[in-house]
């Protein structure tokens, strides 16, 4: 059996957090949650997710610069960033795949959307890796 997916759930709302927590590990990925940018950097020191579900909007950095960040760290710039937002606006998307995310998602969550989301960006993330 292979080991679990390990998701960093960046997230300032903790029930957002809860519903990953819980909903994310039934579906068998190993989760872990960060309430502000200060916590996610911390946790990146000390370990490497296969993915990051990242909020936009944040009292202490937005998502959108905290991606951008990660990006621009060759420790943290191949995790594959997916957004999760309540902003459905145009131009938060454009940013958010401008500055560094794979694909973005429209809070309210649907569980059973964003397990689909994931599979995706790791199954494009096996076909990268794989030689032609």
């Amino acid at each position: 059996m292979p080991p679990k997916k390990r998701i960093l759930a960046i997230d300032d709302d903790a029930s957002i957090c809860d519903f990953y927590s819980q909903g994310l590990a039934l579906l068998g990925f190993d989760i872990s949650c960060a309430s502000n940018a200060k916590k996610a950097r911390d946790f990146l020191k000390t370990q490497k997710p296969d993915l990051i579900l990242m909020d936009i909007m944040m009292p202490d950095v937005d998502g959108i610069t905290l991606t951008r960040e990660f990006r621009a760290d060759t420790k943290t710039a191949d995790i594959p960033i997916l957004v999760v937002s309540g902003l459905a606006d145009a131009g938060t998307l454009n940013d958010a795949l401008l500055f560094g995310a794979v694909d973005y998602m429209v809070k309210p969550i649907d569980l059973d959307a964003l397990k689909a989301k994931i599979d995706r960006t790791f199954a494009a993330l096996e076909r990268r890796r794989k030689p032609a």
